[in-house]
């Protein structure tokens, strides 16, 4: 792809210091000179259907979306949807809060032709004219240049807000409408180039997860020994096991741990990545600070290193291990458990399929929305193995694991390095840094010019035409 890809000839300053040099030729222009923008207006996820109007809320524009919005996961019922900001093609969606400098004023731009409104919190964005291409505003606006400006413009701590007065003043390079198009062409090649080779990775990666998680369920439950005799458990979950272990009763090798943390306890957090770790640890892996315990500090519970943590969404993980000491949530179970029991062992239980799949059966989280408690724990039994045997499934366990998760490990690190790539050629590109036009003019012809593209509607239930002036008195009424 470095064919035909080369510097402007003639840049100039631009005068912003995130954007940068750009080409000559080209303008910098802020969002509030080329349209306008207004709030979103909408109710709660109680007006969400099943064949409705196609809505887009806040957190799906970073957690669904990418720069475009093609199809939505929502629907509201017609009549709530009245109550709603009605958007279209081309209009810009920002996110109005967010944890992260990603999540601020995450953006995308609709590419939907038929009638699509947004809820609350979102900040509307609708270009005035015709200067603009809808995907090069996509890309332009959630380039890393526009995402550092969004963060700078954010208000608060822990959940930061951006609003319209501060977001029209955000900043990008605007090219002729035919190297906009050349530029969309491009970055939508490379962009399926590149989305190939990640999705191919992470096809790889879930072979790998498979794979060891197949053999963490055949160690855990079945043991080293391929031959040797088994039984019948009479538990679904543990199916047949070898004829010298037993059965236990979930809550006589574990104990419940009742102490309250003490006043040099350091605070835990208990994650399904990481296990039970410091606070200040998780913030510095995840790059990112947390939610910090402000109230009932004195009803947090002691962690011994080696206890297992009964967190919220434990049913989705496996219980969590306790790798240092400290102080958890008053909302979190302690299990402590008794010296028969080899940790690391259960560690690699707790964390299996056939585990986790039988402590949802214990209850219908999803349909009453309600966290693991004891109750659910105590309803599995567990395998009661020679503590030798345990020891030894354990230490072959992580011998194995250690070669996948490497493998994994490095398979994650090229997809981060893709990635990165990817961020900075949209940012080269769209502020000018690199000319396209000549690699875009050979690329193959059936790459979708920008705004000819039209949704598949029948395949995504869009089937309501809408007339973008139909949406205009709506957006003016709903204001700053």
């Amino acid at each position: 792809m470095s064919v035909g890809v080369a510097p402007y000839p003639e840049m100039i300053a631009s005068g912003h210091p995130l954007v940068g040099d750009i080409p000559a030729h080209w303008a910098l222009r802020e969002l509030g000179q080329l349209g306008r923008l207004a709030k979103g207006k909408g109710g709660s996820k109680d007006d969400e259907v099943v064949g409705g109007v196609p809505c887009v809320r806040y957190g799906d524009l970073y957690t669904t979306h990418t720069q475009f919005i093609e199809q939505t996961r929502a629907s509201i019922s017609p009549e709530r949807a009245q109550d709603y900001t009605r958007v279209t093609y081309r209009d810009a969606l920002f996110a109005a809060s967010g944890e992260t400098i990603e999540e601020i004023g995450k953006s995308a731009v609709v590419l939907v032709r038929s009638e699509i409104c947004c809820g609350g919190d979102v900040l509307v964005f609708r270009p005035a004219g015709q200067g603009l291409d809808a995907r090069f505003l996509g890309y332009a606006l959630d380039s890393w240049p526009s995402v550092a400006q969004k963060s700078l413009m954010g208000r608060g701590f822990t959940v930061v807000h951006i609003y319209a007065s501060e977001l029209k003043r955000l900043a990008f390079a605007v090219p002729t409408m035919a190297e906009q198009r050349s530029i969309v062409k491009f970055l939508d090649y490379t962009g399926q180039r590149i989305g190939a080779y990640l999705r191919a990775k992470g096809r790889l990666i879930n072979l790998l997860n498979e794979q060891k998680q197949a053999s963490i369920y055949q160690s855990v439950t079945r043991g080293l020994d391929p031959f040797v005799p088994v039984k019948s458990s009479g538990v679904d979950w543990l199916g047949d096991i070898p004829q010298h272990w037993t059965l236990s009763r979930s809550r006589r090798l574990f104990s419940v741990r009742k102490e309250l943390a003490g006043p040099d306890d350091v605070q835990l957090s208990a994650t399904q990545a990481y296990g039970v770790i410091r606070q200040s640890d998780y913030e510095e892996r995840v790059g990112r600070r947390v939610v910090k315990i402000s109230m009932h500090l004195e009803r947090r519970k002691h962690v011994e290193k080696d206890d297992f943590v009964i967190s919220m969404r434990s049913f989705q993980g496996g219980l969590e291990r306790a790798w240092v000491s400290g102080a958890i949530r008053s909302s979190y179970i302690v299990l402590k458990p008794i010296p028969i029991v080899d940790v690391e062992f259960f560690s690699y239980l707790f964390k299996s399929k056939g585990y986790i799949g039988a402590l949802q059966a214990t209850a219908d989280f999803i349909r009453d929305g309600q966290d693991l408690t004891y109750d659910n724990f105590r309803q599995v039994d567990l395998p009661l193995i020679p503590l030798d045997e345990q020891r030894a499934i354990a230490a072959y366990l992580s011998n194995l694991t250690a070669g996948i998760d490497l493998s994994i490990s490095r398979l994650r690190r090229e997809l981060d390095l893709i990635r990165e790539f990817r961020t900075r050629l949209i940012a080269d590109v769209v502020t000018g840094k690199l000319d396209v036009r000549t690699a875009a003019a050979a690329l193959p012809d059936e790459v979708i010019e920008s705004e000819d593209l039209t949704a598949d509607l029948a395949s995504h239930g869009l089937d309501r035409a809408v007339d973008p002036e139909d949406t205009e008195a709506q957006l003016e009424e709903v204001g700053e």
